[in-house]
Protein backbone atom coordinates (compact mmCIF):
# COMPACT_ATOMS: atom_id res chain seq x y z
CA UNK A 1 0.00 0.00 0.00
CA UNK A 2 3.24 2.48 1.06
CA UNK A 3 4.05 1.63 -2.71
CA UNK A 4 1.04 2.29 -4.82
CA UNK A 5 0.71 5.86 -2.51
CA UNK A 6 4.10 7.06 -4.07
CA UNK A 7 3.73 5.78 -7.03
CA UNK A 8 -0.26 7.28 -7.44
CA UNK A 9 1.15 10.78 -6.13
CA UNK A 10 1.12 13.91 -8.12
CA UNK A 11 3.84 14.37 -10.90
CA UNK A 12 6.16 16.66 -8.77
CA UNK A 13 5.16 15.65 -5.52
CA UNK A 14 6.39 11.84 -6.73
CA UNK A 15 9.10 12.64 -8.20
CA UNK A 16 10.77 14.75 -5.23
CA UNK A 17 10.49 11.92 -3.21
CA UNK A 18 12.34 9.88 -5.43
CA UNK A 19 14.88 12.02 -6.51
CA UNK A 20 16.26 12.47 -3.49
CA UNK A 21 16.15 8.73 -2.84
CA UNK A 22 17.57 8.41 -6.01
CA UNK A 23 20.48 10.70 -5.35
CA UNK A 24 21.35 9.21 -2.37
CA UNK A 25 21.97 6.11 -4.22
CA UNK A 26 23.68 7.80 -6.51
CA UNK A 27 26.03 9.95 -4.00
CA UNK A 28 26.71 6.69 -1.95
CA UNK A 29 27.50 4.78 -5.88
CA UNK A 30 29.88 7.64 -6.83
CA UNK A 31 31.63 7.42 -3.69
CA UNK A 32 32.11 3.28 -3.77
CA UNK A 33 33.45 3.26 -6.59
CA UNK A 34 35.88 6.24 -6.46
CA UNK A 35 37.46 4.59 -3.22
CA UNK A 36 37.22 1.17 -4.94
CA UNK A 37 39.29 2.92 -7.68
CA UNK A 38 41.63 4.52 -5.45
CA UNK A 39 42.22 0.82 -3.86
CA UNK A 40 42.81 -0.78 -7.05
CA UNK A 41 44.74 2.13 -8.00
CA UNK A 42 47.56 1.78 -4.97
CA UNK A 43 47.76 -1.73 -5.46
CA UNK A 44 48.30 -2.44 -9.36
CA UNK A 45 50.89 0.81 -10.29
CA UNK A 46 52.06 2.19 -6.79
CA UNK A 47 52.58 -1.06 -5.28
CA UNK A 48 53.61 -3.18 -8.01
CA UNK A 49 54.72 -1.18 -10.53
CA UNK A 50 56.20 1.91 -7.98
CA UNK A 51 54.62 4.04 -10.44
CA UNK A 52 53.21 7.91 -9.45
CA UNK A 53 50.34 9.38 -11.28
CA UNK A 54 49.16 13.09 -11.39
CA UNK A 55 45.84 13.52 -9.63
CA UNK A 56 43.63 16.60 -10.95
CA UNK A 57 43.44 19.53 -8.47
CA UNK A 58 40.13 19.27 -7.01
CA UNK A 59 41.19 15.62 -5.61
CA UNK A 60 44.61 16.78 -3.89
CA UNK A 61 46.59 17.05 -6.79
CA UNK A 62 49.55 19.54 -7.81
CA UNK A 63 50.96 21.29 -10.31
CA UNK A 64 54.86 20.57 -9.02
CA UNK A 65 54.18 16.48 -9.87
CA UNK A 66 57.14 14.83 -11.11
CA UNK A 67 57.11 11.16 -12.68
CA UNK A 68 58.38 8.09 -11.26
CA UNK A 69 58.33 4.42 -11.99
CA UNK A 70 60.33 1.99 -10.35
CA UNK A 71 59.20 -0.60 -12.49
CA UNK A 72 58.01 0.37 -15.32
CA UNK A 73 58.68 -2.79 -17.57
CA UNK A 74 55.94 -4.07 -15.87
CA UNK A 75 53.26 -1.89 -17.16
CA UNK A 76 51.86 -4.04 -20.10
CA UNK A 77 51.68 -6.95 -17.98
CA UNK A 78 49.96 -5.13 -15.04
CA UNK A 79 47.44 -3.85 -17.11
CA UNK A 80 47.06 -7.40 -18.86
CA UNK A 81 46.42 -8.98 -15.14
CA UNK A 82 43.69 -6.22 -14.74
CA UNK A 83 42.24 -7.65 -18.33
CA UNK A 84 42.34 -11.26 -16.86
CA UNK A 85 40.53 -10.32 -13.77
CA UNK A 86 37.81 -8.45 -15.33
CA UNK A 87 37.14 -10.50 -17.95
CA UNK A 88 36.21 -13.06 -15.95
CA UNK A 89 34.15 -11.26 -13.27
CA UNK A 90 32.08 -9.65 -16.53
CA UNK A 91 32.02 -13.23 -18.83
CA UNK A 92 30.55 -15.40 -15.83
CA UNK A 93 28.72 -13.30 -13.79
CA UNK A 94 27.21 -10.31 -15.69
CA UNK A 95 28.22 -10.33 -19.43
CA UNK A 96 26.13 -6.73 -19.03
CA UNK A 97 28.67 -4.99 -17.34
CA UNK A 98 31.12 -5.44 -20.26
CA UNK A 99 32.45 -2.31 -22.17
CA UNK A 100 31.20 1.27 -21.28
CA UNK A 101 28.12 1.07 -18.58
CA UNK A 102 26.53 4.40 -19.88
CA UNK A 103 25.45 2.48 -23.01
CA UNK A 104 23.83 -0.41 -21.27
CA UNK A 105 21.75 1.79 -19.31
CA UNK A 106 20.68 4.02 -22.23
CA UNK A 107 19.42 0.25 -23.67
CA UNK A 108 17.81 -0.50 -21.02
CA UNK A 109 15.73 2.45 -20.89
CA UNK A 110 14.81 1.82 -24.49
CA UNK A 111 14.52 -1.48 -24.75
CA UNK A 112 13.95 -2.90 -21.43
CA UNK A 113 11.28 -0.46 -19.79
CA UNK A 114 14.60 0.13 -17.66
CA UNK A 115 15.34 -3.61 -16.18
CA UNK A 116 18.44 -3.68 -15.33
CA UNK A 117 19.83 -7.02 -13.14
CA UNK A 118 20.44 -6.35 -9.51
CA UNK A 119 24.02 -8.40 -9.94
CA UNK A 120 25.00 -6.11 -12.67
CA UNK A 121 25.87 -3.12 -9.76
CA UNK A 122 28.24 -4.83 -7.89
CA UNK A 123 30.40 -7.04 -10.70
CA UNK A 124 30.24 -3.65 -13.03
CA UNK A 125 31.90 -1.50 -9.84
CA UNK A 126 34.74 -4.45 -9.33
CA UNK A 127 35.40 -5.32 -12.89
CA UNK A 128 35.43 -1.38 -13.86
CA UNK A 129 37.85 -0.49 -10.50
CA UNK A 130 40.11 -3.15 -11.83
CA UNK A 131 40.06 -2.43 -15.31
CA UNK A 132 41.06 1.24 -14.21
CA UNK A 133 42.75 0.82 -11.49
CA UNK A 134 45.86 -1.13 -12.89
CA UNK A 135 46.08 1.46 -15.84
CA UNK A 136 43.38 0.89 -18.69
CA UNK A 137 42.46 3.81 -20.76
CA UNK A 138 39.24 4.00 -19.58
CA UNK A 139 36.65 6.38 -17.57
CA UNK A 140 34.97 6.55 -14.05
CA UNK A 141 31.62 7.78 -14.86
CA UNK A 142 30.62 5.06 -17.49
CA UNK A 143 30.58 2.30 -14.76
CA UNK A 144 29.18 4.97 -12.60
CA UNK A 145 26.10 5.29 -14.69
CA UNK A 146 25.39 1.82 -14.81
CA UNK A 147 25.83 1.35 -11.41
CA UNK A 148 23.67 3.99 -10.54
CA UNK A 149 21.03 3.57 -13.31
CA UNK A 150 20.84 -0.04 -11.67
CA UNK A 151 20.31 0.97 -7.98
CA UNK A 152 17.75 2.88 -9.55
CA UNK A 153 15.80 0.26 -11.45
CA UNK A 154 16.03 -2.01 -8.26
CA UNK A 155 14.45 0.98 -5.98
CA UNK A 156 11.95 1.23 -8.91
CA UNK A 157 11.29 -2.52 -8.67
CA UNK A 158 11.10 -2.54 -4.49
CA UNK A 159 8.58 0.27 -4.84
CA UNK A 160 6.63 -1.59 -6.96
CA UNK A 161 6.59 1.58 -9.33
CA UNK A 162 5.28 1.36 -13.00
CA UNK A 163 7.43 0.55 -16.05
CA UNK A 164 7.47 4.63 -17.17
CA UNK A 165 8.65 5.26 -13.20
CA UNK A 166 11.10 2.23 -13.97
CA UNK A 167 12.51 4.29 -16.79
CA UNK A 168 12.82 7.48 -15.49
CA UNK A 169 14.19 6.20 -12.37
CA UNK A 170 17.36 4.76 -14.43
CA UNK A 171 17.65 8.13 -16.75
CA UNK A 172 17.84 9.70 -13.71
CA UNK A 173 20.28 7.36 -12.00
CA UNK A 174 22.28 7.77 -14.96
CA UNK A 175 22.88 11.70 -14.91
CA UNK A 176 23.03 12.14 -10.41
CA UNK A 177 26.00 9.45 -11.02
CA UNK A 178 27.82 10.90 -13.39
CA UNK A 179 27.17 15.08 -11.54
CA UNK A 180 28.09 13.30 -7.98
CA UNK A 181 31.25 12.09 -9.51
CA UNK A 182 32.21 14.67 -11.66
CA UNK A 183 30.99 17.16 -9.12
CA UNK A 184 29.01 18.65 -11.38
CA UNK A 185 25.49 18.50 -10.57
CA UNK A 186 23.78 20.94 -12.85
CA UNK A 187 25.50 19.14 -16.05
CA UNK A 188 24.56 15.59 -15.03
CA UNK A 189 21.20 16.22 -14.76
CA UNK A 190 20.39 17.55 -17.90
CA UNK A 191 22.67 14.63 -19.28
CA UNK A 192 20.34 12.25 -17.89
CA UNK A 193 17.71 13.76 -20.10
CA UNK A 194 20.02 14.67 -23.42
CA UNK A 195 21.86 11.21 -23.23
CA UNK A 196 19.07 9.04 -24.49
CA UNK A 197 18.75 10.69 -27.36
CA UNK A 198 21.08 11.84 -30.53
CA UNK A 199 18.61 15.24 -31.56
CA UNK A 200 15.85 15.37 -28.95
CA UNK A 201 16.01 15.72 -24.80
CA UNK A 202 13.42 13.36 -22.24
CA UNK A 203 12.13 16.56 -20.40
CA UNK A 204 10.22 14.16 -18.01
CA UNK A 205 13.30 13.17 -16.53
CA UNK A 206 15.29 16.81 -15.95
CA UNK A 207 13.08 17.97 -12.59
CA UNK A 208 13.91 14.79 -10.86
CA UNK A 209 17.57 14.55 -12.55
CA UNK A 210 17.90 18.27 -10.65
CA UNK A 211 16.84 16.78 -7.31
CA UNK A 212 18.89 13.81 -7.70
CA UNK A 213 22.24 15.31 -8.89
CA UNK A 214 21.60 17.58 -6.60
CA UNK A 215 21.73 15.41 -3.37
CA UNK A 216 24.57 13.03 -4.81
CA UNK A 217 26.44 16.19 -5.85
CA UNK A 218 25.57 16.86 -1.76
CA UNK A 219 26.80 13.48 -0.22
CA UNK A 220 29.88 13.26 -2.57
CA UNK A 221 31.24 16.14 -2.34
CA UNK A 222 30.50 16.17 1.56
CA UNK A 223 33.48 13.26 1.79
CA UNK A 224 35.91 14.19 -1.21
CA UNK A 225 35.12 18.44 -0.96
CA UNK A 226 33.48 20.42 -3.24
CA UNK A 227 36.45 22.00 -5.34
CA UNK A 228 36.12 21.80 -9.23
CA UNK A 229 37.42 18.66 -10.70
CA UNK A 230 39.94 20.87 -12.35
CA UNK A 231 40.17 23.91 -10.47
CA UNK A 232 39.08 27.27 -10.98
CA UNK A 233 40.21 28.35 -13.95
CA UNK A 234 40.06 32.70 -13.76
CA UNK A 235 41.31 34.01 -16.91
CA UNK A 236 39.21 36.27 -18.75
CA UNK A 237 37.31 35.57 -22.04
CA UNK A 238 37.37 37.49 -25.12
CA UNK A 239 34.71 37.53 -27.96
CA UNK A 240 37.45 38.74 -30.39
CA UNK A 241 38.80 34.95 -30.32
CA UNK A 242 35.08 33.11 -30.99
CA UNK A 243 36.27 32.47 -34.80
CA UNK A 244 39.06 30.58 -33.24
CA UNK A 245 36.99 28.93 -31.45
CA UNK A 246 34.85 27.76 -34.28
CA UNK A 247 37.88 26.99 -35.69
CA UNK A 248 38.40 24.53 -32.49
CA UNK A 249 35.20 22.76 -32.91
CA UNK A 250 35.47 21.70 -36.55
CA UNK A 251 38.61 20.53 -35.35
CA UNK A 252 37.60 18.95 -32.06
CA UNK A 253 34.77 17.69 -34.27
CA UNK A 254 36.63 15.97 -36.80
CA UNK A 255 38.82 14.13 -34.41
CA UNK A 256 35.40 12.84 -32.50
CA UNK A 257 34.08 11.33 -35.70
CA UNK A 258 37.90 9.32 -35.71
CA UNK A 259 37.41 8.59 -32.10
CA UNK A 260 33.58 6.76 -32.33
CA UNK A 261 35.09 5.15 -35.88
CA UNK A 262 38.54 3.90 -34.11
CA UNK A 263 36.62 2.74 -30.70
CA UNK A 264 33.83 0.51 -32.73
CA UNK A 265 36.34 -0.40 -35.38
CA UNK A 266 38.33 -2.05 -32.62
CA UNK A 267 35.77 -3.27 -30.84
CA UNK A 268 34.27 -5.10 -34.12
CA UNK A 269 37.82 -6.60 -34.29
CA UNK A 270 37.77 -7.80 -30.83
CA UNK A 271 34.00 -9.42 -31.69
CA UNK A 272 35.54 -11.27 -34.75
CA UNK A 273 38.33 -12.24 -33.10
CA UNK A 274 38.38 -16.53 -32.53
CA UNK A 275 39.78 -16.44 -28.76
CA UNK A 276 37.77 -17.12 -25.39
CA UNK A 277 35.63 -13.94 -24.56
CA UNK A 278 37.61 -13.52 -21.31
CA UNK A 279 41.22 -13.69 -23.11
CA UNK A 280 39.98 -10.71 -25.38
CA UNK A 281 40.49 -8.01 -22.35
CA UNK A 282 43.97 -9.35 -21.67
CA UNK A 283 45.06 -8.97 -25.06
CA UNK A 284 42.97 -5.56 -24.72
CA UNK A 285 45.04 -4.84 -21.66
CA UNK A 286 48.53 -6.19 -22.57
CA UNK A 287 48.70 -3.81 -26.03
CA UNK A 288 47.28 -0.93 -24.09
CA UNK A 289 49.91 -1.06 -22.24
CA UNK A 290 52.75 -1.65 -24.70
CA UNK A 291 51.38 1.94 -25.85
CA UNK A 292 52.17 3.16 -22.19
CA UNK A 293 55.86 2.09 -22.31
CA UNK A 294 55.66 5.14 -24.73
CA UNK A 295 52.88 6.80 -23.79
CA UNK A 296 52.48 6.66 -19.53
CA UNK A 297 50.00 9.40 -20.01
CA UNK A 298 46.83 7.70 -21.82
CA UNK A 299 47.27 5.59 -18.39
CA UNK A 300 43.62 5.25 -16.47
CA UNK A 301 41.37 8.51 -16.55
CA UNK A 302 43.94 10.94 -17.55
CA UNK A 303 42.36 13.66 -15.26
CA UNK A 304 45.89 14.97 -13.88
CA UNK A 305 47.39 15.22 -17.35
CA UNK A 306 44.99 17.60 -18.44
CA UNK A 307 45.45 19.83 -15.26
CA UNK A 308 49.20 19.87 -16.05
CA UNK A 309 48.48 20.86 -19.93
CA UNK A 310 45.69 23.47 -18.96
CA UNK A 311 48.53 25.20 -16.63
CA UNK A 312 51.34 24.88 -19.45
CA UNK A 313 53.38 22.22 -17.26
CA UNK A 314 54.66 20.56 -20.77
CA UNK A 315 58.16 19.51 -19.15
CA UNK A 316 56.10 17.27 -16.42
CA UNK A 317 54.71 14.83 -19.03
CA UNK A 318 57.35 12.06 -19.10
CA UNK A 319 57.16 10.54 -22.45
CA UNK A 320 60.60 10.04 -24.05
CA UNK A 321 59.39 11.19 -27.09
CA UNK A 322 60.15 15.20 -27.76
CA UNK A 323 57.65 17.16 -26.70
CA UNK A 324 55.81 18.92 -30.00
CA UNK A 325 55.41 15.06 -30.92
CA UNK A 326 53.74 14.03 -28.34
CA UNK A 327 51.20 16.70 -28.26
CA UNK A 328 50.61 15.97 -31.22
CA UNK A 329 50.16 12.11 -30.99
CA UNK A 330 48.38 11.73 -27.59
CA UNK A 331 44.81 12.54 -29.17
CA UNK A 332 45.62 9.27 -31.41
CA UNK A 333 47.36 7.00 -28.70
CA UNK A 334 44.22 7.91 -26.28
CA UNK A 335 42.11 6.80 -29.08
CA UNK A 336 43.88 3.93 -29.72
CA UNK A 337 44.43 3.07 -25.60
CA UNK A 338 40.76 3.39 -24.91
CA UNK A 339 39.74 1.36 -28.03
CA UNK A 340 42.00 -1.44 -27.15
CA UNK A 341 41.00 -1.10 -23.63
CA UNK A 342 37.25 -0.79 -23.34
CA UNK A 343 36.56 -2.12 -26.85
CA UNK A 344 38.39 -5.84 -26.17
CA UNK A 345 35.72 -6.52 -23.45
CA UNK A 346 37.29 -4.20 -20.96
CA UNK A 347 35.35 -2.55 -18.12
CA UNK A 348 34.79 1.59 -18.02
CA UNK A 349 33.57 4.25 -19.61
CA UNK A 350 34.63 6.29 -22.68
CA UNK A 351 33.17 10.11 -21.02
CA UNK A 352 36.87 10.54 -19.98
CA UNK A 353 39.03 9.21 -22.40
CA UNK A 354 37.01 12.11 -24.68
CA UNK A 355 37.64 14.96 -22.10
CA UNK A 356 41.34 13.71 -22.32
CA UNK A 357 41.24 13.78 -26.36
CA UNK A 358 39.55 17.00 -26.37
CA UNK A 359 42.03 18.45 -24.01
CA UNK A 360 45.13 17.59 -25.88
CA UNK A 361 43.39 18.87 -29.56
CA UNK A 362 42.62 22.09 -27.66
CA UNK A 363 46.13 22.53 -26.25
CA UNK A 364 47.61 21.25 -29.96
CA UNK A 365 45.52 24.31 -31.59
CA UNK A 366 45.97 26.36 -28.79
CA UNK A 367 49.64 26.35 -28.97
CA UNK A 368 49.31 26.97 -32.99
CA UNK A 369 47.22 29.61 -32.01
CA UNK A 370 49.35 31.56 -29.86
CA UNK A 371 52.15 31.64 -32.14
CA UNK A 372 49.79 33.28 -35.09
CA UNK A 373 47.81 35.34 -32.60
CA UNK A 374 49.36 36.11 -29.20
CA UNK A 375 46.96 38.92 -28.72
CA UNK A 376 44.07 36.44 -29.09
CA UNK A 377 45.50 33.45 -27.84
CA UNK A 378 48.06 34.75 -25.02
CA UNK A 379 47.32 30.89 -23.07
CA UNK A 380 46.19 27.93 -24.27
CA UNK A 381 44.29 27.00 -21.00
CA UNK A 382 40.53 28.30 -22.44
CA UNK A 383 41.51 26.35 -25.69
CA UNK A 384 42.40 23.22 -23.54
CA UNK A 385 39.04 23.94 -21.43
CA UNK A 386 36.76 24.29 -24.57
CA UNK A 387 38.39 21.18 -26.57
CA UNK A 388 37.14 19.05 -23.64
CA UNK A 389 33.80 20.28 -24.68
CA UNK A 390 34.11 20.40 -27.69
CA UNK A 391 34.91 16.90 -28.68
CA UNK A 392 32.76 14.99 -26.76
CA UNK A 393 29.87 17.15 -26.73
CA UNK A 394 29.45 16.21 -30.06
CA UNK A 395 31.06 12.17 -29.89
CA UNK A 396 28.23 12.09 -27.51
CA UNK A 397 25.50 14.29 -29.07
CA UNK A 398 25.11 15.92 -25.39
CA UNK A 399 26.63 19.36 -26.68
CA UNK A 400 24.53 21.00 -24.18
CA UNK A 401 24.77 19.36 -20.98
CA UNK A 402 28.16 18.38 -22.10
CA UNK A 403 29.21 21.47 -22.44
CA UNK A 404 27.86 22.40 -18.65
CA UNK A 405 29.68 19.57 -17.15
CA UNK A 406 32.76 20.92 -18.48
CA UNK A 407 32.71 24.62 -17.29
CA UNK A 408 31.83 22.84 -13.84
CA UNK A 409 34.58 20.89 -13.72
CA UNK A 410 36.66 23.72 -14.60
CA UNK A 411 35.13 26.99 -12.71
CA UNK A 412 35.20 28.53 -15.98
CA UNK A 413 31.32 29.88 -16.52
CA UNK A 414 33.16 33.09 -18.23
CA UNK A 415 34.05 30.31 -20.96
CA UNK A 416 30.63 29.55 -21.89
CA UNK A 417 30.27 31.71 -24.73
CA UNK A 418 33.04 30.35 -26.40
CA UNK A 419 32.37 26.58 -25.12
CA UNK A 420 28.87 26.63 -26.68
CA UNK A 421 29.91 27.67 -30.14
CA UNK A 422 33.18 25.39 -30.30
CA UNK A 423 30.55 22.28 -29.25
CA UNK A 424 27.94 23.26 -31.62
CA UNK A 425 30.01 23.31 -34.32
CA UNK A 426 31.47 19.83 -33.73
CA UNK A 427 27.63 18.51 -32.98
CA UNK A 428 27.49 19.30 -36.67
CA UNK A 429 30.43 18.33 -38.25
CA UNK A 430 29.99 14.37 -36.35
CA UNK A 431 26.54 14.33 -37.97
CA UNK A 432 24.92 11.19 -37.00
CA UNK A 433 27.82 9.35 -35.31
CA UNK A 434 27.74 8.98 -31.85
CA UNK A 435 30.20 7.22 -29.23
CA UNK A 436 26.72 5.64 -27.53
CA UNK A 437 25.24 3.24 -29.98
CA UNK A 438 21.97 2.60 -28.18
CA UNK A 439 21.26 6.24 -28.31
CA UNK A 440 18.00 6.75 -30.92
CA UNK A 441 17.46 9.79 -32.74
CA UNK A 442 13.91 11.55 -31.02
CA UNK A 443 11.36 10.14 -29.09
CA UNK A 444 9.13 8.95 -31.52
CA UNK A 445 12.44 6.56 -32.45
CA UNK A 446 12.46 4.93 -29.47
CA UNK A 447 10.05 1.65 -28.43
CA UNK A 448 9.58 3.16 -24.26
CA UNK A 449 7.55 5.76 -26.50
CA UNK A 450 5.64 3.17 -28.55
CA UNK A 451 1.65 3.91 -29.56
CA UNK A 452 2.43 7.02 -27.61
Amino acid sequence: MRAFRLGSLPYFEKWLLLGVILGVVAGLSALTFYFALRGAEYLFLERLAGLSTPRPLGEGGTLEYRFSAARYYLIPLITAAGGAISGLLVYYLAPEAEGHGTDAAIAAYHYRQGRIRWRVAPIKLLASAVTIGSGGSAGREGPTAQLSASLGSMVADLLGLSPEDRRIAVAVGIGAGIGAIFKAPLGGALLAAEILYRRDMEVEVIYPALVASAVGYSIFGSVVGFAPVFGSYTGAFNPAALPLYAVLGAAAGLVGLLYIRAFYGIHNAFKRLRVSPYLKPVLGGLLTGAIALLAPEVMGIGYGWINLLEYGRLGSLPSALPAVYLLALLPFLKIAATGLTVGSGGSGGVFAPGLFIGAFVGGDLGLLFHLAFPQLAPSIAPFVIVGMAALFGGAAKAPLSVTVMVVEMTGSFQLLPAAVIAAAVSYIVTGNNSIYRSQVPTRRDSPAHAGE
